[in-house]
């Protein structure tokens, strides 16, 4: 079994462990901490994508968009 559990670390408290436990009761598990990075400060992480995303922006400010239909790339 796999559970994914997504919280602010400040938001962990003893309700939060005693959940898991009611969960999983004797069974053993193991507790893995991953940090979750912002999406913002991973598109902005690189010279080209800061380069990409500023065009980008320029070219919608200026009315230089591209409609996609989604439903035709959905239908495969």
């Amino acid at each position: 079994m796999y559970t994914s559990f997504q919280v602010k670390a400040s938001e962990l408290d003893e309700t939060f462990i005693e959940g898991i436990k009611a969960i999983y009761k004797s069974k053993n598990i193991t507790i893995i901490i991953e940090e979750d990075e912002d999406t913002t400060e991973y598109l902005l992480s690189t010279e080209a994508n800061r380069k990409h995303l500023s065009k980008a922006i320029k070219n919608a400010k200026k009315g230089n968009t591209t409609k996609v239909d989604i439903d035709k790339y959905l239908k495969k």
